[in-house]
C-alpha cells in the first residue's frame, strides 16, 4: 500500500468525522447545559467510531489490493468469499453504522430523557428550517453507511463501467432493493429491543 492510498483513506475517515466535529461544535453553540452534555457524548462516540471505521478501511484495502471503492466492490462481487476478517469487518461496520447515527441501542433518537440523549441533546434547542437541515444531513449520512454496507458487502447488482442503459437501470433497481432491505432491517432490530 503506498503513500497515496494511505492519504485517501485518512482522507475519507476525516471528511466523515469532520461532519461529526461540526455538529458538535452547533451544539455547543446554543450555550445551553444540554448541548454541551450531548456534543461531549457525541465526541467520546467518535473517538470509538473512528478507529474502528480506520481498520474496516484497512480490512478491505488489504482484500481487495486497493483502496478505490469500485475495485473493492468489484473484487468482493468476483472473488468474494466466507472470510472471518469481511465478518468481523461488516459486523464493525453496521456498530460504526448504528453509532453513527444515534440509532438503537447506542441512542435512541426519539428519546426526552436528558441522561439518555445524544444526538437529540445537541439540536434539542433549534428548530425550523436549521432542524430540517440537521435531520436532512442525518438521513443523508444514514444513507451513506447504508449505501457502504449494501455496494461493499452485498455487490451484487451492481452495473458495468461501460454497461447499456438496462444495465444501469437493473443497478438502480437492485440499490433500491438493497436500500429498502437495510431500512426493514435497521426497524425490525429497534423495534425488537426493548
Amino acid at each position: 500500500m503506498n503513500c497515496t492510498a494511505f492519504g485517501l483513506i485518512v482522507a475519507i475517515t476525516a471528511l466523515i468525522g469532520s461532519a461529526r466535529f461540526f455538529l458538535a461544535l452547533l451544539g455547543m453553540d446554543v450555550g445551553t447545559g444540554f448541548g454541551g452534555i450531548g456534543s461531549s457524548r457525541e465526541m467520546m462516540f467518535a473517538s470509538l467510531a473512528e478507529p474502528a471505521m480506520i481498520m474496516i478501511a484497512f480490512t478491505l484495502a488489504l482484500i481487495a489490493g486497493s483502496t478505490q471503492l469500485s475495485v473493492i466492490a468489484q473484487v468482493m462481487l468476483t472473488h468474494g468469499s466466507l472470510r472471518v476478517s469481511l465478518g468481523l469487518a461488516l459486523a464493525a461496520l453496521v456498530i460504526v453504522a448504528l453509532a453513527e447515527n444515534a440509532r438503537i441501542p447506542v441512542d435512541n433518537p426519539a428519546t426526552h430523557l436528558e441522561l439518555t440523549m445524544v444526538h437529540e441533546a445537541m439540536v434539542l434547542e433549534y428548530s425550523g428550517r436549521h432542524l430540517a437541515v440537521i435531520e436532512f444531513a442525518a438521513a443523508l449520512k444514514l444513507l451513506l453507511y447504508l449505501s457502504l454496507i449494501g455496494c461493499i458487502f452485498v455487490p451484487w447488482g451492481l452495473a458495468p463501467a461501460e454497461g447499456t442503459l438496462g444495465d444501469y437501470i437493473f443497478g438502480i433497481a437492485c440499490f433500491v432493493g438493497k436500500l429498502a432491505v437495510g431500512g426493514f432491517l435497521l426497524v425490525l432490530l429497534e423495534t425488537s429491543i426493548a
